[in-house]
């Protein structure tokens, strides 16, 4: 059987630049590897240089192409900025925008203090904003321009221990559909991918303490958890010319656990 990424042919997305916050671990680090491996250029933002330049050597190692590694808080819109700036020095040009950058944990609203409710607001909503905004004026003069934002399942429905990614993640959806309408005219299209369980990640780390158990597995209705690749997948489909039409809607890749998930009793 082929994985998620062979049924793209090599070379797919050569000539495309992407910029993607959170690019040092999880889910974005599929996605920077499965850009890197299909031609394009890829600069990591996190705020950690040390992590990001391991992760960008490492990806080296796997793709074969170097990937630039700039440490950026995206809570900082002039560090965001300056990321911005030196993919397109470093590159020529920026087409495509990830915005994954994200921060979680589980707490009850009751408990859950001012600061802590701003800190993923400021990281999650705050924090694709501020990129998208810095990359404004490369995604226009790129002609045909993508902003991939990296949203949740958990607003669909109430769930508990999780109102502030709840509510930033709906803000992300806003900035989806908000931005595809005001920036369509400048060809840029503004998509969002929202996953579901993803194994080996440190969203389910945290979220789902005790580990991955065949009984969480089971109440999905795809009887399974998802895989990083299958979200990079997700996202080499929105930046390739077979989604061109697609811009303002967010992906659900989640194994149908959204829609059943109330009626199964399930937690994030």
């Amino acid at each position: 059987m082929p994985g998620p990424l062979d049924v793209f042919r090599d070379g797919a997305l050569a000539g495309r630049v992407a910029l993607i916050t959170g690019g040092g671990t999880g889910i974005c680090r599929g996605i920077a590897a499965a850009y890197a491996r299909l031609g394009a250029e890829v600069c990591i933002v996190s705020r950690k240089q040390a992590v990001l330049d391991q992760t960008a050597a490492a990806l080296a190692a796997e793709t074969g192409r170097a990937v630039l590694a700039v440490a950026a808080d995206v809570r900082d819109p002039d560090a965001i900025g300056r990321a911005v700036q030196a993919t397109v020095e470093r590159f020529g040009r920026l087409d495509t925008v990830v915005n994954g950058a994200a921060g979680n944990f589980l707490a009850p609203a009751a408990a859950l203090s001012p600061n802590g409710f701003r800190t993923v607001i400021d990281i999650d909503l705050n924090g694709t904003f501020h990129a998208s905004r810095a990359a404004f004026e490369p995604l226009q003069k790129a002609g045909d321009g993508l902003i991939l934002n990296i949203s949740a399942t958990l607003h669909y429905q109430g769930t508990p221990l999780q109102i502030h990614a709840s509510a930033a993640k709906a803000g992300v959806d806003a900035i989806t559909r908000n931005l595809a309408v005001e920036w369509g005219q400048f060809g840029i299209r503004v998509c969002g991918i929202a996953p579901g369980p993803i194994a080996e990640t440190e969203g389910v780390r945290r979220l789902a303490p005790g580990g991955v158990t065949p009984q969480i597995a089971a109440a999905i209705p795809a009887r399974r958890f998802g895989a990083i690749e299958e979200i990079a997948a997700a996202a080499v489909f929105l930046r390739s010319a077979a989604a061109g039409y697609i811009t303002g809607h967010t992906l659900v890749v989640d194994g149908g656990h959204s829609i059943a998930r109330h009626q199964l009793g399930l937690t994030p």
